[in-house]
């Protein structure tokens, strides 16, 4: 299984890069798929993937449940919102795939806003219930 997991690590790595700079794509969620898959291969890329600048803190942050920052979640909640209105708005014929792409859409909405915690109130929480 450790060679798969680590196939797997590499190829969620490259989507991640391509992910950084297409505006659509998420990059964090594939970086901390390859975090996942190399913690049972490679504890070296484990680290790697840990350090790197601007997506290894991100990776970290998720990883202790702190979920993500409100800054990003705005940035990725935009990027859903305008991909699924130019997609579903001006790109596609069908009705009920562009019914399709609005629903998809919602949903990534909503788990991005809604499901997944902002990390400035769960370390807010946590200092309260520290105190």
């Amino acid at each position: 299984m450790r060679p798969l997991f680590l196939l797997a690590g590499l190829l969620f790595v490259g989507i991640g890069w391509i992910g950084l700079v297409t505006p659509g794509l998420p990059g964090t969620v594939f970086f901390v798929s390859a975090a996942w898959c190399f913690s049972r291969s490679s504890p070296r890329l484990e680290r790697w993937v840990l350090q790197l600048p601007g997506v290894g803190p991100l990776v970290s942050d998720y990883r202790d449940g702190l979920g993500m920052p409100r800054r990003a979640k705005i940035i990725a909640v935009a990027c859903i919102v305008a991909a699924c209105v130019f997609s579903a708005g001006f790109t596609i014929g069908i009705i009920w795939v562009r019914i399709l792409v609005a629903l998809l859409g919602a949903v990534g909405v909503w788990f991005v806003g809604i499901h997944i915690p902002t990390s400035e109130r769960v370390r807010a929480e946590r200092a309260v219930s520290a105190s």
